[in-house]
């Protein structure tokens, strides 16, 4: 599955609030996103850019597939249908 080309900041951080990350602080354009569980919390930035960068998408789903223990590619599907 690809990565969307025209996924906006705001867009991404909708979906990654489905998954279970809140809002935790704003600094300028970018949004960090908390999701806490027993072990330790996770975080991760989002910039609120228009349209994100592949390279950017790619590093920001990457890092949660990392956090959740799946592959890119199973998230991808969870996030993007």
């Amino acid at each position: 599955m690809r990565l969307p080309r025209d996924l906006s900041g705001e867009e991404l951080a909708k979906k990654l609030q489905a998954l279970g990350f809140e809002p935790t602080r704003q600094t300028g354009s970018h949004l960090r996103l908390t999701r806490k569980s027993p072990e330790a919390d996770s975080h991760v930035t989002v910039p609120l850019h228009k349209n994100l960068r592949v390279g950017t998408l790619n590093a920001i789903v990457s890092d949660v597939s990392r956090q959740f223990g799946v592959s890119k590619l199973e998230l991808l599907r969870r996030l993007f249908g």
